[in-house]
């Protein structure tokens, strides 16, 4: 193993580490004595793809179909968790005052298609991702908005140039949905992406078969020499639940890597005993209740505001704990997180009192006053069993109580992002995925839509722009959190959207699968190529 130097900013109260370093990649340290190569994997995917865009998506769906196909600048170190590594570079440094990154590429990194990967690629990628062309969405489109300029002295070296501080940058440079593009693809068509893949990861594509399943083939040209071990991998579409855990039951997919119930755990360690292993953590994922302020009445706070505040989520954490992967009752931050709300504030904050008969007395009121004491809307629901059914059934039941009628539909992934992404829903159970705990990441959802693409309120408020960036500009951990605590007040206050419950993670594979790392995100690990089966 080469000889790194590594150093670490500590600050922030230790929510993350910034560092300057570097890692090269050695095969022959990293690999387990007893690996076995070859065979292909089959996994379930509970979801399918819009698209094959990760700059364009928030779904895991995506990252599950597209993420053995490419690599990123650096990732997430899952043994070491939050730790980052190299993926495409050998090397970085940071400058003392966070405004420059300075980024040295592995040499002879080769796309899928044969051409070599240089810096113009990195540049090219990460100029979409910050500024995307007219007909292409980019959801990191605001994390990546302080990069003023993107410089490329020779082949093998990228430097960015801040134009403020952002405390997380190098995290965020770690993140999978940051996907490498070759310069020449997006030159021909920045749309391409989302119908072709091209990319250096350790898998190349095989095939889509809508409605059944995406499969890839082991590169023999992938830059980390020895990897993968598998000869190829088929991720196969399970929608419903029940052929999911049959599927696992009967050994057709070794695993399912987004998460199950804990009913559906405890199925599988009864029906199969110790052919199954079974990982659980916590989980920087939520489920929200979104209005959208377009439509009316929701334009109006009162309508908002009364039915959040009628919403039990002490109590529903208790219930849907036990049938769901919703658990864990918290603001926008994920809850025992370092700048998570304690509960002691977060109980005076709208929608979060224990006193429900109280909050369901104001709700009342509120829409009285509001001209609709007989409200009825449609609810926009994914049809994921789990947990949006059961979030949305319960959401029924909840606003039923104030004397509001609501209809629950639900819609595969496409359908149900597309709904709302052209603001056609009147209210939505919409999500939260985050890779990392970091404010600059889980608050960037909430700014005005002109900003964050993916905030499916179209709520659009200056005051919640002013108070994100000046937390991003904050090295001081108190003054940071002072500023979290009030973007989360302005947040709940307008009651443009609310998280209902953040999620728990459980995940089953077959004890043959070997090498899968678990963490507290599912958007993690998908890439697969240190995967093996010891069978």
């Amino acid at each position: 193993m080469t000889t790194t130097r590594r150093t670490a900013l500590k600050g922030l109260a230790g929510a993350f580490a910034l560092g300057a370093g570097g890692v090269h990649w050695d095969v022959a340290q990293a690999q387990p004595a007893a690996v076995k190569r070859g065979g292909t994997l089959n996994f379930a995917i509970s979801a399918e793809a819009p698209h094959y865009d990760p700059h364009a998506s928030d779904t895991y769906a995506t990252l599950h179909l597209a993420a053995p196909f490419y690599s990123t600048l650096l990732r997430f170190n899952l043994a070491k968790f939050p730790a980052v590594e190299g993926d495409l570079v050998q090397s970085w440094t940071v400058a003392p005052d966070l405004m420059t990154y300075t980024f040295k590429l592995l040499p002879d990194v080769k796309f899928h298609s044969g051409d070599t990967l240089t810096s113009a690629d990195v540049k090219a990628t990460y100029d979409r991702l910050r500024n995307p062309p007219q007909g292409v969405v980019s959801t990191r489109k605001a994390t990546f908005s302080d990069i003023g300029t993107i410089e490329t002295p020779d082949p093998l070296t990228v430097v960015f140039k801040m134009k403020a501080v952002n405390a997380a940058m190098l995290e965020h440079f770690a993140s999978p949905w940051n996907t490498i593009y070759a310069a020449k693809d997006l030159a021909t068509d920045p749309a391409s992406p989302r119908t072709k893949i091209n990319g250096t990861g350790p898998f190349t594509f095989v095939e889509h078969v809508k409605g059944s399943h995406v499969a890839g083939k082991k590169n023999d040209n992938y830059f980390k020499k020895g990897l993968p071990y598998l000869d190829g991998w088929k991720g196969i579409f399970t929608l419903q639940a029940a052929a999911m855990l049959n599927a696992v039951q009967g050994g057709q997919v070794l695993g399912e890597f987004r998460g199950i119930s804990p009913a559906e755990r405890d199925r599988l360690v009864q029906t199969m005993g110790d052919k199954i292993r079974i990982e659980e953590s916590s989980w920087t994922l939520n489920l929200l209740v979104c209005f959208n302020v377009d439509k009316k009445p929701f334009d109006d706070v009162r309508v908002r505001k009364a039915l959040l505040l009628a919403i039990d989520r002490w109590g529903g954490s208790t219930g849907l704990s036990r049938i769901s992967t919703l658990r864990s009752v918290g603001g926008v931050v994920r809850p025992g997180s370092p700048f998570a709300t304690p509960e002691a504030e977060l109980v005076k904050l709208p929608g979060f009192s224990k006193n429900i008969a109280a909050s369901r007395a104001e709700a009342k009121k509120l829409l009285a006053d509001a001209g609709h004491p007989n409200l009825k809307f449609t609810l926009w629901n994914r049809n994921l069993a789990m947990p949006y059914t059961p979030a949305g059934i319960f959401l029924v039941d909840q606003w039923r109580q104030i004397g509001v009628e609501v209809e629950h539909k639900q819609s595969d992934t496409g359908a149900y992002l597309a709904t709302m992404n052209a603001g056609n829903h009147d209210v939505a159970i919409d999500f939260s995925n985050l890779f990392m705990d970091d404010t600059s990441l889980g608050l960037a959802k909430y700014l005005s839509v002109s900003r964050a693409p993916e905030n499916r309120s179209r709520s659009k408020d200056e005051q919640l722009d002013k108070l994100f960036d000046d937390h991003m500009r904050e090295r001081d951990p108190e003054k940071r959190k002072a500023l979290i605590r009030a973007f989360e007040k302005r947040l709940f206050e307008q009651a443009y959207q609310q998280p209902l419950l953040w999620w728990h993670r459980i995940v089953p594979t077959h004890k043959v699968l070997m090498g899968w790392q678990m963490s507290p995100s599912h958007n993690l690990g998908a890439q697969l190529e240190g995967v093996w089966l010891n069978a």
